[in-house]
């Protein structure tokens, strides 16, 4: 099957991980991603090789210094052959580096262009990293046991979460058939994530609170348990559900989802003292068959160990591959570029 996106070339002026991310994923599909880097490389590069590689394979890359006069002569070559250009810069860099669409569409007026920032384009230059997102927004407010201190995820979500609704705005200007400038910021996706949290809160007054073991705000039992063994995510939303749970762990009661809400303290204390009779791996087995929502906590080797099929090949490098499954059509995971290759190419042609 041909790559959904063969044909569809991209300019990448990213740096570590959210503009990159948004073009891994799009060269996953088929997309030709250009990754233009200062002449020294991007600044991930000194980060680690596997970690660049996690981010930029299957792109080619050349060197450019964007704020010289040939830099941006060759820059606007490369826009009059492509469709769009994606760029995750403080405002005021990519406004002087003319990487808006403003300053490209007299090269290309199809050209999409996308800014990546903290705030928006017209937001300002703040220091807008994945964690100080994550505080501003109240992510790492509502984060954590209710006792301790606010807590941060043991990832990048707002830089990874950004890059894929920008990758979405890219793709969505293409489709319309029209040039255009998208601007998405870390801010902003952020709010967005946290919807039905906003909602309650804009709608019903209710704000945010941190429950014990990361426990849901609505569902009654949803959270994570101690077992004899380990830890048992349990999430239980349904009265199906808890009936079949509750058959399973000797529970009597607590029949509605209502009911269950109101005597949360209650619930939570004979599911804790029912899971305590089995380890987390045990309660898996036995809950998965009944079609119960429920997993064992696992370190991330243990669940790469569990998921084989996740991790591929790209030259010398093992990373997790796509998540974004279609029929027929197998990615051509190819190893990240080396600095300035394409330049090297075309210079031994």
């Amino acid at each position: 099957m041909t790559a959904p996106l063969a044909g569809v070339r991209i300019i990448e002026v990213g740096v570590m991980l959210a503009g990159p991310y948004a073009t891994m994923m799009l060269a996953d599909l088929g997309a030709e991603v250009l990754k233009v880097e200062p002449l020294g490389g991007e600044i991930s590069r000194q980060v680690g090789d596997s970690y660049f590689a996690s981010l930029n394979r299957g792109k080619r890359s050349i060197c450019l210094d964007l704020a010289s006069g040939d830099g941006k002569a060759k820059l606007a070559e490369l826009v009059a052959d492509s469709h769009a250009l994606l760029v995750n810069m403080k405002p005021s860099v990519i406004r002087r580096l003319g990487l808006t669409y403003e300053a490209l569409r007299q090269f290309n007026p199809q050209i999409v262009c996308v800014a990546m920032t903290g705030f928006g384009l017209d937001g300002g230059d703040d220091p807008a990293f994945d964690y100080v997102i994550q505080a501003a927004t109240g992510v790492a407010a509502m984060t954590g046991d209710p006792d301790g201190p606010p807590t941060l995820p043991g990832y990048s979500s707002a830089d990874n979460s950004t890059g894929l609704t920008a990758a979405l705005g890219l793709l969505a200007m293409i489709v319309a058939g029209r040039g255009g400038q998208v601007d998405v910021s870390l801010r902003d996706v952020m709010l967005s994530q946290l919807n039905y949290r906003a909602a309650a809160y804009l709608n019903d007054g209710a704000e945010p609170r941190r429950y014990p073991f990361g426990a849901h705000s609505y569902y009654v039992p949803a959270q994570l348990f101690p077992t004899a063994d380990g830890y048992l995510a349990l999430f239980v939303t349904h009265d199906g559900f808890w009936r079949s749970f509750a058959n399973e762990a000797k529970i009597d009661g607590f029949a509605t989802m209502a009911e269950r809400a109101a005597r949360r303290d209650e619930v939570l204390s004979v599911v804790t003292a029912a899971l305590a009779t089995d380890t987390a791996l045990g309660w898996e087995a036995r809950l998965k068959p009944l079609g119960i929502p429920a997993a064992a906590v696992r370190t991330l080797p243990e669940a790469l160990a569990d998921t084989p099929q996740a991790v591929v090949g790209a030259g010398d490098f093992r990373l997790v591959g796509s998540p974004i499954r279609i029929a027929g059509y197998a990615p051509d995971y190819r190893p990240p570029p080396a600095l300035d290759e394409r330049s090297a190419a075309q210079s031994s042609s």
